[in-house]
This record gives C-alpha cells, structure tokens and sequence, in this order.
C-alpha cells in the first residue's frame, strides 16, 4: 500500500498539492466553528452533587449573576470605618451603577458588608458571563472602574478592585505573553534545530508553513465534528492542538527527511530515493499516527467534559497531520528535490564516528548494562507517583503583586478567605410545605459550628419558596487541598446530618465543584490508562507482527508516564514546597508524554525490526537502529522537549509546572527510553523479540567473517 501511495505522490506531485490545498479551502470556508466553555463546573457529569447544586441555584434564583467583581474599600491611614465611611461608600456604589459598565448589573453594599472589625467594607459587583467581544468590554469596565473609584470615593478612602474578572484582567498580559513566548520558540527552535541539522533554509521553513495549513484545516473539521458528536470544547483546546500538531508535524517531516537524506547517501537516484524513504516511514508514521490518536480517542471515555471533547478533537487533528505528512510533505520534497537541502552539500556523504555511532555500539556491545541502567533511573523517578497532590488554587499561581491579589489579602483582614468563593448549600423542601425564613437562619446558625466554616451568609428563599440557599464561608482558602478535602469527606457529611426536617440539602460551590472534579479525574485516568495501553499494544502488534514486543514496550510507555509525574512530585512538591501539582497535570503528561512520546518508540522499533529483517544479527540490529534512528529522535525530542521547556520562563507558576514536566518527559521518552531501555531489552531478548515472526540471520557468505559484524555475535560464536 504505502509504495503504491509513494509512486503516486512522489510522481505526480502537483496532483497531490493542488488535491491537498482544494480540500483545506473546502473544509475552512464551510465548517463550523466549536462552541467553548470558560466554566470548568460545566464539564461535570449531572450526577454529582455539586452540580445539581448548582442547576437548583439557576432555577431558583435565575437573577443571580454568574460571575463576579468585588470592590475592597478601607481608610487611607488604616483606621476603623466609620458610620460617615460608609455613607460615602454607599453613595460611591450608587454613582458606579449610574454609569451601566456593560455586563456589570450593579455594586451591592450596605451594613453587612463592614467586617465586623470595620478594617474594610466590600462593594459587590455581581457580572454576566461574557465573551468575544463583550469580554473585551467587561474587561474594559474593569480597567474603567479602576479609574473612575478614586474620583468616587473622596479623600480618606482607597479600593482595590478583586475578583475572577479582575484577576483575569491582571493577569492576561501574563498569558498572552507566556503563550507568544511559546509559539515564538516553538518556530525558532523548529526552525533553528533544522537549520542545525541540514544547514538548509528551506528545509527548516517547509514544516512551519505546511503545520500552520493543517492545523486550519483541523480546525474546520473538528468543528464539523463537533456538530455531530455533540460536543464543546473549553478555552484552552485550541493551544492544546496547536502544541500538539507542531510536535507531531515536526516529528514526522524529521522522519521522512532524515530518510530521505539517508537513501540519497546510499547513492539512490533522487526519484527513487524519495519513494523508498516514503514507503519505508509510511507505516511508521501510519502506526504512530493511529497509535496517538487511539490514546486521544480513549478521552472520550472520560466523565469530565473537557477530557471528552478534547478525544475526538486532538484525534481528527492528529489523523489528519499524519495524512498530510504522506502526501504533501512528499510532494514538496519531490518538486524540490535536492534543493530542499541547499547550500549545504552534507546529504552526500555519510559522516564518520558521529555520536549516534558511538551509542549504536555501546547498546550493541552491552546492552544488559544499557537497559538496566535506563530502567533503574525511570523506576527511581516514578516513585514520586505515591506523593503526587492535586492543587486546585489556580489564584496561587498567578503573580501575586497585582491589584486583585492584594485586593483578596485585604478582604481577608476583616472577613474570612472563603468570603468570595462561599459553599452553597441549597435547601430543598421534600414535603410539599414553603421553606421560611426563620427556618433558613437557623440551619444557618447551626451550620456555624462545622468544620471549617468561619462564618454563614444571610439566608435567602428563591423565587420558588421550596427552595432557599444558604451560603457557608469558610475559614481557610476555599481551594486549597486542605479545603477541597475538609468539604468532600468532613463539611458536606455534617451538613446532610443537620438538614432541617422535611428537606434535602444539596452541597455546591467552587470548593465542592473542585472535590467532584477530583473524584471525576481519578475515575477518569484509571479508566483512561489501562484502555490506552491495550489500544496501543494491538497497533504495535500490527506494526511489528510480534506478540512479545509489545509486552515490553507497553509497560515502558507507562513506566516513562509515571517517572515524568514522579519527578514533578520530587521538584515542585519536595524541592520547591508548593501544595501539590495542577490538577489536570497528570491528562496534560497522558497527551503529550504518552501519546507523543509513543511517537519515539514506534520509530525505533521499527528500525529495529527493519535492521532484523535485513538479517543482522539482534546486537548488530539494535546498534545500527540507534546509529540511524538515534537522530531522527534526538532531533524530534529536542524540538518538542525545548517548546515546552520555554515555559519555564512564564510569570504563571502553572504554566511552569506544566513546561518542566511535559519537557523532562519528552526528553525521557526520547533519549533515555528510545534510544537506550528499549534498544537494550530488544537486543536482549534477541530473535524471541519478533515472535512468531522470523527473523534468523542470513546464511553466512562463505569466506573471511567481518569483522564488523563478528563484533556483537554473542560469546562463544565468535571466529
């Protein structure tokens, strides 16, 4: 198949790129575009109480706003607020509503919003989710508000300004500047390393220009998808695939060009040349291709949302990048030909006692020692795994010197850390009678006594008088590991416990939204991991006709999945003390450490199986797939582990988290367990490795052994 598909491509080249180009302008111009969710509560199945929580609140109070700003007003010489404080801050609050800021629905204040140690009085300002353009206003409201506050307020009085939005607002230019960044080095270390490697112009640009026209073109069609399947994604997705498009498109153009160089070096004509390196990385590339995007399709048996709806997503993106690696990335090398690699004349000649050379004989010669060595290092890392913590406090992780940060330290001079982000308990009745006021205030009362509860917000009955909420402000930070586990497993038991009589109790907010979540998460790797791996055991057995190979190179792929999650446990949470890891740390190291990472193993299994089938006997075979392979994957590796390692640069420590990880697992995937765990084990197990295939050395010419050869036969069959 794939020689019949390179002879085409490779011979009728504009074909290809015309049929390519026609079909991108097609799926761009009448797709749909993917509806986005901001809300990660959004994502959780209907089942949990959290959320059921929080479709009572919607029914019940349909007025609420879905977000939130808040206005932190104290005295300038740091001074009690006094009765004369309040007035003008209560009229400061009516003159901010006259001015209809756009998605804000009004400043909220009054006697209960003075701390009871009068440090401070909070203005509310209740917000419409927005977005596109009308996020850009609401965000501009914010900045406005800022401005206009002092003019409001009068001497002896100062506000600062706090809140998701606000601290969204903050906190933007640290995103978009950590994100361009990002794509920055991704196209200079793409560009750069190419350069390094070839010495070609050319060939470092044609990758950039043919991933940015696939990853388009994906786009269209997982938004068609999307229609289909009933699915939305969330705000980050199109970073996600954007990451995921360039690692892989670079990986495979590395692929098919070191190929490529390599037939042009063995003296086949330029034509020929291609059609071979096509054929011969077309069912690599092909096994790749469906072995990450089967790991990415497994996501859809995930209960959380977002995990869902990436699946098909990342899937669709990966199948069509791997389509366009075999047929337009061919097609332009073959209307280029040769000049792909000008100026430099190093495609011509085979260089002479590289580093890949030098590794292919240390595995070759000693590949018990090799492998064990690899294995010893990935098992110490993994241990970390035991001490692995979620840390939900995204808040934390934002630099802590701007205004809504300081506005959040200030509020907490007077009223306790859960004040903004209270626990909602929804009171529904269960025996046909209205709930009352009465009845409200004194569940309230009662609920003041329970664990970790620094204090309750006033008691409100909804629109319909069966329903009330009662809000629960805790003492600590309400997503913190700490509070996050208090809730799930202390507070939401209590508050069951003290439910008025005739009514069910339903416990939400952020705090409980975040304990599902981490229940949900749990569930869903548990389910996610053990499919993939069967998944990507049967594409190896494809691949590689082997029942034995993937029952090694399986468990590797998940033993460099934990070594990557244990080392962020061992740096962040040992050496630098944070609470824990992002939450969804451990599906952003399955998508890009396990899947991708798949990529590398995949490349040299199948050179060690195409050096096994040449008849090499098996410690030759692996020496000359690290001497071949080796660079094709320590050039990938490096380009994809260096993206990623830029983010350590970024001012949010999350993105950090996520760049050290992802970088050091790439990085392991690639140089330790690529080129030295697998190569050693293959050539340990020797011809049992392919079985039931076979893959027996070719009968001997007769004459003089070479010497080359003789230097890896296994003692005792020396001459």
């Amino acid at each position: 198949m794939f020689a019949g598909l390179a002879r085409f491509v490779v011979r009728h080249p504009w074909w290809t790129i015309v049929a390519w180009l026609a079909a991108a302008v097609v799926i761009i111009a009448f797709s749909p575009k993917l509806t986005t969710e901001s809300d990660q509560g959004e994502f959780l199945p209907s089942g949990y109480e959290s959320v059921q929580a929080a479709e009572l609140a919607s029914d019940a109070f349909p007025q609420q706003a879905e977000a939130s700003s808040l206005i932190v007003v104290q005295r300038s010489d740091g001074g009690q607020i006094t009765p004369q404080d309040s007035a003008k801050i209560a009229e400061a609050a009516k003159a901010l509503t006259a001015e209809n800021y756009p998605t804000v629905r009004g400043f909220v204040t009054g006697p209960e919003a003075v701390a009871p140690n009068k440090s401070i009085q909070l203005i509310n300002v209740p917000m419409e989710m927005a977005s596109g353009a009308e996020a850009q206003d609401q965000s501009q409201a914010i900045k406005d508000l800022r401005e206009k506050l002092p003019e409001v307020l009068g001497s002896g009085l100062e506000a600062k300004v706090g809140g998701d939005i606000a601290m969204f607002v903050d906190n933007e230019d640290s995103f978009t500047q950590s994100f361009a960044l990002i794509t920055i080095a991704t196209f200079a270390l793409i560009i750069g390393l190419i350069l390094l490697i070839f010495r070609a112009p050319l060939a470092a640009i044609l990758p950039i220009i043919v991933i940015i026209a696939t990853e388009q073109m994906s786009m269209g069609l997982i938004g068609a998808a999307s229609k289909v399947l009933d699915f939305s994604g969330d705000d980050s997705l199109q970073i996600i695939l954007t990451i995921v498009l360039f690692g892989v498109g670079a990986d495979y153009y590395l692929f098919l060009l070191f190929r490529y160089r390599e037939r042009l070096r063995a003296g086949v004509e330029r034509k020929e040349a291609l059609i071979q390196a096509v054929e011969r990385v077309g069912e690599v590339i092909t096994s790749a291709a469906a072995a990450i995007a089967a790991t990415f399709v497994v996501l859809m048996l995930a209960s959380f949302g977002i995990f869902a709806a990436w699946g098909p997503s990342l899937a669709i993106g990966v199948l069509v990048m791997g389509i366009t690696s075999l047929t337009v990335f061919p097609a332009l090398l073959s209307v280029l030909g040769t000049a792909v690699f000008w100026p430099s004349k190093a495609w011509k000649k085979e260089p002479k006692g590289t580093v890949s050379t030098k590794l292919g004989a240390l595995v070759g010669k000693r590949p018990a020692i090799v492998a064990l060595a690899a294995a010893a290092v990935m098992i110490a890392l993994a241990t970390g795994v035991f001490g692995f913590k979620s840390n939900y406090d995204f808040q934390s992780s934002f630099p802590q010197d701007t205004e809504s940060a300081q506005a959040i330290k200030d509020m907490q001079k007077g009223f306790p850390a859960g004040q903004t982000r209270p626990v909602e308990v929804m009171v529904q009745s269960t025996d046909g009678q209205p709930l009352t006021k009465a009845e409200l205030d004194a569940f309230g009362q009662e609920a003041k006594s329970l664990p970790g509860v620094g204090g309750v917000g006033p008691a409100e009955l909804g629109e319909d008088p069966s329903v009330g909420r009662v809000n629960l402000l805790l003492d600590g930070n309400p997503v913190s590991n700490e509070s996050i586990n208090m809730v799930k497993d202390e507070l939401n038991p209590a508050v069951h416990d003290i439910a008025p009589e005739g009514t069910k109790v339903y416990v939400g907010g952020e705090a409980a939204i975040y304990a599902d979540i981490n229940k949900v998460v749990n569930r869903d790797l548990s389910v996610i991991l053990p499919v993939a791996g069967v998944l990507i055991a049967l594409i190896l057995l494809v691949l590689l006709r082997s029942v034995v190979a993937p029952l090694y190179l399986v468990p590797a792929v998940l033993l460099g999945f934990a070594a990557t999650l244990g080392s962020a446990v061992f740096v962040f949470q040992g050496l630098l003390g944070e609470p824990g890891e992002i939450f969804h740390l451990p599906i952003m190291l399955y998508l890009f450490v396990l899947a991708i990472g798949t990529d590398y193993n995949i490349l040299m299994t199948a050179r060690l199986r195409e050096e096994a089938k040449e008849g090499h006997e098996p410690r030759k075979a692996a020496a000359l797939a690290v001497q071949h392979g080796g660079p094709t994957v320590a050039a990938a590796g490096l380009i994809l582990a260096g993206t990623f390692s830029v983010m350590l640069l970024a001012s949010v420590s999350m993105l950090q988290q996520m760049g050290f990880s992802i970088a050091l697992g790439i990085a392991l995937s690639a140089f330790v367990m690529a080129i030295f765990l697998v190569p050693g084990v293959t050539a340990l197990l020797g011809h049992r490795a392919w079985w039931p295939g076979r893959m027996g050395p070719k009968e001997p010419a007769s004459g003089p052994v070479d010497p080359v050869e003789d230097q890896y036969a296994p003692s005792g069959t020396r001459s």
